[in-house]
């Protein structure tokens, strides 16, 4: 009973606003999803997903120093789903809370309360919403910010904070709305200590970065806590047209039980990762906007000593096909983009993927016997280079409240050595964006 209130609450909350403020800024926006892929299975339909996304967003000033924005979202929609052995297409409908704070500014100094966006200065620790409050200060020196944020009343599946089993049991059960518990994202303390300063010397943009997340989980059938800290810096040069980049982080964690290199679980150590990135880009001299890029990312696996594989609090998905998780994973892209007039873009990118160990990483195109992959037979090796994937997209907006997006591409597995038999993955997907003002 008391979850349907909340639900009502919602709703209420999302229509009825723009009568009850009366200098509020009101912005609608509608988006018609649906996605198709082979998903690597032989079934007949290869429709995997239709939804329609419903998102008004309010803001309203307080004087000249604060505003406040209220954006809620709905949900619904068809998904291709199996359970107990049997295919079928099942209806959802999930209600999310997105940016909702109010912000405070006096000179020099800021400060921003609610649910907010963050990202650490590469992106591979913490991106998304998170619930907290930041402090901001802009000086000469730079711009310095401290902020804490919970994750725990976040939507499991868009904040994907799985660092342990336990919160991937939890994340892969169905939403029960009548069950918040099945809701919610993972128990999570995120804290951070940033500063930007974007012409060091006239020449360097630098952004660094000390991160730490805390387990603060109280589920009785999860005895593991999983700590851990890292350290960020990102430098970008520009110079013309061009423009390069060189990020990484290192991590600290204490707490984690995971098998090393040699099959062996260890428990309660303390280990150590790292990831990094490394990319060149290239304003090309063309009679429109247009973009060359190549980029590298590494994140790394686990060894005999303590170095692991990368753990980062939000699982963010690399690659538009394979979608992988940055961990124990290289990925070498290239990338070229053009907008050849302001309402006709496309986009179209290249990625290798590669994995660092021979135990982190046990997806797709690796069979899925997990005990075949860490004890291979001596005539069957599953090599490191998983293939390579090809995606193109097109954005076309004839005017400024109506966009179309089309993407499509397939991963191939034979430009690997790691199941160069296996099929390739194909997918693509169509959404209409229309936005009111």
């Amino acid at each position: 009973m008391k979850n349907k209130y909340c639900i009502f609450l919602f709703f209420s909350l999302m229509f009825l606003m723009p009568a009850v403020l009366s200098a509020v800024n009101f912005s609608f926006i509608t988006n018609q999803y649906a996605e198709a892929g082979n998903n690597n299975d032989d079934r007949e339909s290869h429709f995997n997903e239709y939804h329609t996304e419903i998102s008004p967003t309010f803001s309203f000033l307080f004087g000249d120093k604060s505003d406040f924005t209220f954006s809620p979202k709905v949900t619904f929609g068809k998904q291709y789903k199996i359970e107990d052995g049997e295919e079928k297409y099942v209806f959802f409908w999930t209600p999310e809370l997105l940016r909702t704070e109010i912000s405070w500014r006096s000179g020099a100094f800021g400060v921003r309360a609610g649910r907010m966006n963050y990202s650490d200065p590469i992106g591979f620790i913490a991106s998304g919403l998170f619930d907290g409050v930041q402090f901001e200060l802009n000086s000469n020196a730079g711009v310095f910010s401290l902020g804490a944020w919970y994750t725990g009343f976040l939507y499991k599946k868009i904040a994907y904070t799985i660092m342990k089993d336990q919160e991937k049991v939890n994340f892969t059960k169905d939403v029960d709305l009548t069950d918040m518990s099945t809701y919610f994202a993972s128990k999570r303390l995120l804290m951070s200590l940033d500063w930007e300063h974007l012409s060091v010397a006239e020449l360097l943009h630098l952004n660094a970065a000390i991160t730490a997340q805390f387990d603060l989980s109280n589920d009785p059938d999860d005895t593991e806590k999983v700590n851990s800290q890292y350290a960020t810096l990102r430098a970008i040069v520009p110079i013309n047209n061009f423009a390069f980049e060189l990020g990484g982080t290192f991590e600290i964690a204490e707490g984690e039980v995971f098998e090393n290199a040699e099959g062996v679980t260890e428990e309660d150590g303390v280990t150590a990762g790292f990831a990094g990135n490394l990319g060149v880009y290239w304003k090309l001299p063309s009679g429109f906007n247009s973009r060359l890029s190549l980029t590298g990312r590494f994140s790394s696996g686990r060894t005999k000593g303590i170095m692991k594989d990368f753990d980062p609090l939000t699982n963010k998905f690399y690659g538009d096909i394979l979608k992988l998780k940055f961990k124990g994973i290289s990925i070498l892209s290239m990338g070229y983009s053009a907008l050849f007039i302001p309402a006709f873009g496309i986009a179209f990118n290249v990625s290798h993927f590669v994995r660092n160990d021979l135990v982190t990483y046990k997806g797709y195109p690796l069979p899925l016997n997990l005990k075949e992959l860490e004890k291979p037979e001596k005539d069957k090796y599953y090599g490191i280079f998983l293939g390579t994937e090809f995606f193109g997209q097109l954005v076309w907006s004839p005017t400024s409240d109506l966009q179309l997006n089309l993407g499509g591409g397939i991963f191939s597995p034979k430009l690997g050595n790691t199941a160069p038999d296996e099929k390739p993955r194909w997918f693509g997907n169509v959404s209409v964006i229309i936005a009111l003002y």
